[in-house]
Parts: C-alpha cells; sequence; structure tokens
C-alpha cells in the first residue's frame, strides 16, 4: 500500500440529462483509494450544496478531506458534458472556481509531505493561485506524477515545460504529447520517437500515451511497453482515463512488471468506459475476465 495525494480540480460533471461528481485529481483519488492505497485529496469547494456532496462523497470514499479548503465566495466547481454518438466527451468549464483557488497551507504542506506520490494536473495551472499553491507543493513531493490535461484555452507551453521538468513520471493522450511536441518544433514522425524526444527534453524517465480504444505505451527506464487495448462496447470515456492512470500507478509504486501494470490498467480503463459515469465500481472478477480475453 501506499501514501498518495492527489492535487486539483473537484466538480460537477453535467450532463444533459444528470450529473455526476467528478474531476480528473478526484477521479484518480477514488480508484486508487478502490485499489487499497492511503490516499489523500487538496482541493476547494464552495459554501454550497455542490461542495457539501462532493465533501460527503470524498469521505464517504474513505480519502483523507483535511486537505479540502471551502472558499467563502467561489462557487463549486461544475462542467457541462457533451457526449458525441460515439461515447467520446467534450466539455465547458465553468470559470473562476472554488478549485481555481486553492491556497498553499501547513496542512497542504504536511500531507504532501508525507506521502510518496503527488499526482496532479494541467488543468488546475489555468489561475495564479492555484498554479503556485502547486509550484510550492512540488518543491516537497517525494514523486511526482505529472496528468496532462490539455483543456483550452486554460494552458499555456510556460507551465506545461515548467511542470514536465519537474515530473517524475508523465501522461498523455496520443494527441496530447504531439501537440506538446509541435511546441518544441518537433517533426519526429512516430509516436516512439516522441516519447523519447519528449524524455530527453524533460529528464523524464517514466513516460505513458494512452491511444483510446487502440490501447497505450509505457516507456519505462529507455525500455517500451505496449497494450493495443481491449474490444468493449463504449458507455462513455469520461473518466476512464483517470482510472487507467490511477491503476497503473498502483501497480508501478508496488514494483510491478511494466507490462502486468499497463495491461491491468488498459483493462481497468476499458471497463469504466464501458460504464456510465467517471467511478463506476468495478470487480475483480470483471478485470480477470478482460485480461484473459483471447
Amino acid at each position: 500500500m501506499s501514501s498518495i495525494t492527489c492535487f486539483g480540480e473537484v466538480l460537477w460533471d453535467e450532463f444533459p440529462e444528470h450529473k455526476k461528481i467528478g474531476g480528473a485529481p478526484l477521479n484518480v483519488a477514488v480508484r486508487l483509494k478502490s485499489l487499497g492505497n492511503d490516499v489523500s485529496i487538496i482541493s476547494s469547494i464552495g459554501e454550497d450544496i455542490n461542495g457539501i456532496e462532493i465533501f460527503e462523497f470524498i469521505k464517504k470514499n474513505d480519502i483523507n478531506v483535511d486537505g479540502i479548503q471551502v472558499d467563502e465566495k467561489l462557487k463549486t466547481g461544475t462542467v457541462k458534458v457533451v457526449l458525441n454518438a460515439n461515447g467520446s466527451a467534450s466539455y465547458d468549464i465553468m470559470f473562476p472556481r472554488a478549485w481555481d483557488n486553492i491556497r498553499l497551507t501547513d496542512t497542504s504542506i504536511r500531507i504532501v509531505k508525507s506521502s510518496d506520490a503527488f499526482v496532479f494536473g494541467s488543468l488546475i495551472a489555468r489561475n495564479e493561485t492555484s498554479k503556485e499553491t502547486l509550484y510550492e507543493l512540488l518543491k516537497t513531493a517525494k514523486y511526482k506524477i505529472f496528468d496532462v490535461n490539455l483543456r483550452a484555452p486554460y494552458y499555456t507551453k510556460e507551465v506545461l515545460v515548467n511542470l514536465m521538468n519537474q515530473a517524475d513520471f508523465i501522461k498523455f493522450n496520443d494527441d496530447e504529447i504531439f501537440e506538446i511536441s509541435d511546441m518544441f518544433d518537433s517533426r519526429t514522425p512516430s509516436l516512439e520517437q516522441t516519447i523519447l524526444f519528449i524524455a530527453e527534453q524533460t529528464n523524464t524517465k517514466t513516460i505513458c500515451v494512452t491511444k483510446g480504444e487502440d490501447g497505450a505505451i509505457l516507456f519505462v527506464e529507455g525500455k517500451f511497453y505496449y497494450n493495443s487495448g481491449y474490444p468493449i462496447n463504449v458507455a462513455d470515456t469520461v473518466g476512464a482515463g483517470d482510472s487507467f492512470l490511477a491503476s497503473l500507478i498502483n501497480k508501478l509504486l508496488n514494483k510491478e512488471n511494466p507490462q502486468i501494470s499497463i495491461n491491468y490498467a488498459s483493462a481497468v480503463g476499458a471497463i469504466v468506459a464501458s460504464k456510465v459515469g467517471a467511478n463506476p465500481i468495478i470487480s475483480n472478477q470483471e478485470i480477470s475476465q478482460i485480461l484473459n480475453y483471447d
């Protein structure tokens, strides 16, 4: 079991006919906890019913809430989600919201210092207060996991480069890594060469790139590991990448073989995509069935 802190946005994903609690850091935290880790989350909610319900949800999932701040002025985060015919999501992220104003506190510093790993994304850096808090917490983190999450217009090359340079482990999707490599004026023809380019530019030893239904590539200590994906009927893709990342982190922190790790994470991500919502309950039997698919 590892002690892991997730930092960033907690919010409501508002679909046309329903709403679900989400936010990438919270989705990752929930899945990490379900896998048996000791998990904390650092974020901010508003003084409203949405915030109360998120707080209760976090407590119900047995995640440490000491790092949850309550903002007296800003509302709890909300995102309008639209799904296309294939279940892929597009997002309209409301701004500003409470998670844009996460303050640096003695409590948050203590939580990060005591954790084995610190998980953060790029979206949280869209506002100066939360960005500066992130920068300070990174100074105390032991192992830094950067979940790239490009949501236009909420990112800049300067911020992305800074965060990548500090990370020990970076996770992209294939569109994101190619977009970022273009920022460096890289024109490498293959995904593997692009990963090697980013690894060299940022001095990062572990990089993972997800490819949707086509699986993922994991680069660890100079070696590539592949998973070509698992066939499922997609319900919606919201949170699938977050559960993939959480499952991969869990395996790698426990020194599992990288190939076994990426296979397991790909299976979990596929199962989540086959269900509605970002944090569905999944069983070990479901994971075993999909891993044994021939």
